[in-house]
């Protein structure tokens, strides 16, 4: 068995681990969230400065909602494809021997996206509601809606800085303003972690990666 081959035996295991340990921290967090917290609920784990605050969303990373039944079930589907996509790209980037450091951006970004379509298409069968309640697991109702129809869990908040525009501010003037407002989970930070590395650091990733003589990255 050739160098190569060994090379990328070993980082398949490291992308199966990266997503392994994204996807067990995100479910484990918004399990123990859903059945122990009702929603609106808050925990102050740093004082005012980090929140565990549990809200739930129909829509796309960091809160922001994709709005409609509609909206809801293309947004699930959109998913769906887009971590194929991923999957392939992933596969693709193991078999040319990229760069190690690619291969864990893109295995944070799968994970991420794996982690919020689990919400999406399986907590509306597997959970009843949070309102004024903290919700079971598997209840023997069944759950609050059907497949593709769930809600994704957001706990994480970091309300760091906070305040209210001047009277003279364009717009905005004397609203309060919060930074960082959106609430997000663990499958959300993966995403964003992973995707920043991969712009912010593109040059240096693909540097070496971009010399290798054609027979090198096939093989």
């Amino acid at each position: 068995m050739n160098k190569s081959i060994l090379r990328n035996i070993s980082k398949s295991k490291l992308a199966i681990l990266t997503v392994f340990i994204i996807l067990f921290l995100d479910q484990s967090l918004k399990i123990w969230i859903k059945t122990h917290m009702f929603l609106g609920q808050e925990i102050h784990v740093f004082g005012n400065w980090f929140i565990i605050h549990f809200t739930e969303n129909n829509g796309m990373a960091f809160g922001y909602e994709f709005a409609g039944n509609f909206g809801k079930i293309f947004l699930s589907l959109f998913r769906i494809f887009a971590v194929a996509i991923i999957a392939w790209y992933l596969h693709k980037l193991i078999k040319s021997n990229a760069p190690t450091i690619v291969v864990i951006c893109v295995s944070l970004i799968f994970a991420g996206a794996i982690g919020n379509i689990i919400d999406s298409a399986f907590y509306g069968m597997i959970f009843n509601e949070s309102y004024y309640q903290i919700a079971s697991l598997f209840p023997e109702g069944g759950g609050y809606s059907s497949f593709l129809h769930g809600k994704v869990v957001d706990m994480l908040y970091f309300p760091v800085i906070s305040g209210h525009f001047p009277q003279w501010f364009p717009f905005w003037k004397s609203q309060e303003f919060i930074f960082f407002r959106p609430i997000f989970n663990i499958a959300d930070s993966s995403i964003s972690i992973g995707v920043f590395l991969i712009i912010f650091f593109q040059r240096k990733f693909f540097k070496d990666y971009d010399k290798k003589p054609k027979n090198e990255i096939i093989n």
